[in-house]
């Protein structure tokens, strides 16, 4: 009997600890792309008018359209866009087994449950940058738009 007990909670644990990894494993993989991001903290802290263009691309990297206005002086397009999907499963099986006797098990005593359970989010955002450069390549106004849903 404690043979059984021993191994029932060696199960019980072992169950918790994969839960927790798959969880673990999804927000450290969220945090890893975080890094990553154009975000509107980095636009408010960074950019600034009188910058030069290439100290632009050195925090934003390089934008995704180059054009320019009717004074023919470039304006730079930042438009990102993400999608972000988070799916999390739990599943997993309890066996229960009443003893009578040492070594006798009693007639019905076993039990089989089968659980399983999950959820998902998907969400998406937009981020939108434009800014503005003088005739001196530098820059001489900006803008920027969120949205999420």
């Amino acid at each position: 009997m404690k043979r059984f007990l021993s191994m029932s909670a060696a199960g019980v644990i072992l169950l918790t600890l994969t839960g927790c990894l798959a969880s673990h494993h999804a927000q450290s993989v969220r945090a890893g792309q975080d890094g990553d991001r154009l975000t509107v903290g980095t636009v408010q802290r960074e950019i600034h008018v009188g910058m030069s263009g290439s100290r632009v691309i050195e925090v934003l990297g390089s934008p995704n359209v180059v054009t320019t206005d009717q004074q023919r002086r470039e304006v730079w397009v930042y438009d990102k866009i993400a999608t972000e999907s988070v799916r999390s499963d739990s599943s997993g099986s309890i066996t229960t087994l009443i003893l009578g006797a040492p070594n006798t098990v009693v007639a019905g005593g076993r039990g089989d449950s089968t659980y399983s359970s999950g959820a998902s989010s998907t969400s998406q955002r937009t981020f939108t940058v434009i800014i503005k450069f003088d005739e001196n390549k530098h820059v001489r106004d900006f803008a920027y738009h969120t949205t999420r849903f």
